[in-house]
């Protein structure tokens, strides 16, 4: 499921003076044909879309395409003080920042939800956890005075709080009211 809202295909061409990226739209159809081994130096795809077939005209020697798809994080990545405002701030999709510290009962409860939600949100949502012992200016920043505490962020704002172990659901309407659909 992850990969269906995260796959960009994409043309590279390199010419003498210049490197060309072109990107396509996901809804837009693309056949791939079979290649038959190594030896085959470019791939020809076709789609239905003038656009596409008007840029794949134009193409150079040496085209490939890029998957985009391992960019897609789908684990809960730990974010610091020095990480914060790339990660975080800087992130132009929604994100979900836990709160939590090793020796905290109840973050231990929810880590494996946390896990399955961005699994289930991977390309949609940022999935962080920060270990509040390590940085404390920021759970301090941010007024944090429990743990485990969830964050939600969207365009670097912080949009919502939920303090404790709460269930799934919980979590899931709250990610859905940020997530574009």
């Amino acid at each position: 499921m992850a990969l269906e809202n995260c796959l960009q295909l994409s043309t590279v061409s390199t010419t003498a003076r210049a490197c060309v990226f072109q990107s396509f739209s996901a809804k837009e159809k693309i056949n791939l044909p079979t290649c038959r081994g190594l030896k085959t130096p470019t791939v020809s795809l076709s789609a239905s879309s003038s656009f596409f077939s008007h840029s794949l005209a134009h193409r150079h020697r040496g085209s490939r395409i890029v998957c985009k798809a391992k960019e897609a994080i789908d684990e809960v990545q730990v974010v610091t003080d020095a990480s914060w405002n790339n990660q975080v701030i800087g992130s132009e999709s929604p994100v979900l920042v836990e709160f939590w510290a090793p020796w905290c009962g109840p973050c231990r409860m929810i880590a494996p939800v946390i896990e399955e939600l961005a699994k289930e949100y991977a390309g949609k949502v940022a999935c962080f956890k920060l270990n509040t012992d390590d940085c404390p200016n920021i759970a301090t920043q941010y007024g944090i005075r429990s743990i485990p505490t969830v964050l939600f962020f969207k365009n670097g704002e912080k949009k919502e709080s939920v303090i404790g172990a709460v269930p799934k659901s919980t979590l899931t309407a709250t990610l859905d009211k940020y997530v574009d659909v």
